[in-house]
């Protein structure tokens, strides 16, 4: 592989300038108002697919937006690898919040990237890492140095839940029949420190509504004689976790299976202290489930949170009201052996049981994801390992993340593939956040170190 150092050295501004111009288009899944960005990105990258001389490269239809399609099939005795990602991105609200506009890519030094990082949306979630992959499959083909199948599926749905992918996974189930999928949609802990995700937590989201009234009331003529929605609902939410960061809707943590002291060990050696990650978010100071390190919280531990409440007037000055409902949508990171269907099942149950009779509820369930895991006795885990520590000079850590990907345990259901996690972010990368980048260490980083996992896939296969 010798060929990898020089290539990238000879590429890496046209390989930074295509990813600006393909950062430059606001592929935003969740706003209509941006339908046709979100089509024009994906036939950016299928043009891209086209250029590096892969095959059969489409948009693929689905019931929302398409999946960009390609694929180069070396030799049909040899392993298939298949590359998933994703092209649409979170919404860059609020813009005012930005130093730069977030379609307006640009370059900038900072502490963490002293080589420099591109600040835009997509730059790391998930655009800039789908990039590496083209830019490594574009160096092997034109070295013939390609040892595995490669097949690519990427969508555009993912950040609104990857509503349409199930079904497109079974309708094409014969075509993306595959050994093993490789996702870069995840990161290492810094650029001195590589690691490989080897588990996941799922994800259960719902949204709460306490109706009272059937109009918002006068506070003064009607306060004492209503049980105010707000009131109500902020009461409920309070229950739901105990002192000790418990969650306390009933059977909640029924299916939890509690980790080896082995696997606790494994989890605890990322080189993560509490100082650090209060610091690194500026926090006064980490709260979460007693008797578990911080690490087991972020990974290995369901969580219980708020991600947005309203009602009532909240413009500028003051307005009496009681308001007629309050709403609140909240999100429940899940663990290995927990369904988010079963939790959100209970987790209605229990708020319905304990609404008072002042009100009235409304439950909605949207969508959710179950938590996986990848051994890290696997060849495909293996091999990523083994790139990794080619290219960092360094043997990686196998790491749970406390995140969620849905579509992997949907993977597994659906086509029956192990997937690997191999990505090059950083947490402090601020994606979903404004200011959102990605360091061109990293970029390059990937770019560099995908061509060895193909190597080693094969050879370990």
């Amino acid at each position: 592989m010798d060929f990898i150092q020089p290539t990238l050295e000879k590429n890496k501004d046209r390989f930074v300038q295509e990813l600006i111009e393909w950062l430059k288009i606001p592929s935003v899944s969740a706003d209509p108002k941006f339908k046709d960005d979100v089509l024009k990105a994906a036939e950016y990258l299928k043009h891209q697919f086209e250029k590096i001389g892969m095959d059969n490269v489409a948009l693929l239809p689905t019931e929302g937006y398409p999946v960009v399609y390609a694929e180069k099939i070396i030799d049909a005795a040899k392993p298939t690898v298949l590359v998933y990602g994703h092209y649409d991105v979170q919404p860059a609200d609020p813009y005012e919040l930005w130093s730069s506009p977030p379609f307006d890519p640009v370059v900038k030094i900072t502490d963490i990237h002293p080589q420099g990082a591109i600040f835009a949306r997509g730059a790391c979630d998930d655009k800039g890492q789908v990039y590496m992959h083209v830019k490594a499959l574009e160096m092997l083909l034109q070295n013939n140095a390609l040892t595995c199948n490669v097949k690519v599926i990427i969508e555009g749905e993912e950040e609104v839940g990857s509503a349409h992918l199930a079904d497109f996974l079974k309708k094409n189930k014969e075509k993306l029949s595959a050994d093993v999928i490789l996702i870069s949609d995840t990161g290492i802990i810094n650029n001195d420190t590589p690691c490989i995700t080897n588990g996941l937590r799922g994800l259960c989201y719902m949204e709460v509504e306490v109706v009272g009234p059937n109009r918002d009331l006068h506070s003064g003529i009607y306060g004492g004689g209503v049980d105010n929605p707000l009131n109500v609902l902020c009461k409920l939410i309070g229950s739901l976790k105990d002192d000790n960061g418990y969650i306390t809707v009933e059977d909640f943590y029924g299916d939890v299976i509690e980790l080896t002291p082995e696997e606790k060990a494994q989890i605890n050696a990322i080189p993560i202290t509490e100082d650090a990650f209060e610091k690194s978010i500026g926090l006064p100071k980490s709260f979460g489930e007693q008797g578990y390190t911080l690490l087991e919280q972020l990974s290995i531990r369901p969580t219980l949170d708020v991600n947005g409440i309203w009602g009532g007037y909240i413009g500028e000055g003051a307005k009496t009201v009681l308001p007629s409902k309050a709403n609140a949508k909240i999100s429940m990171r899940l663990v290995p052996n927990q369904s988010s269907k079963k939790i959100a099942a209970l987790f209605t149950k229990h708020f319905e049981k304990i609404a008072p009779n002042t009100v009235t509820v409304k439950i909605k369930e949207h969508h959710g994801g179950e938590p996986y895991v990848t051994p890290v006795d696997s060849v495909e885990f293996q091999a990523a390992n083994k790139a990794m520590e080619t290219t960092f000079n360094k043997k990686p850590l196998a790491m749970r993340n406390g995140a969620s990907i849905p579509i992997v345990a949907l993977f597994e259901e659906i086509l029956g593939l192990k997937s690997v996690m191999m990505g090059f972010g950083l947490d402090s990368d601020a994606i979903h956040s404004p200011d959102e980048h990605y360091g061109l260490f990293n970029y390059f980083k990937g770019i560099e170190t995908i061509p060895y996992f193909y190597k080693y896939y094969s050879e370990l296969k």
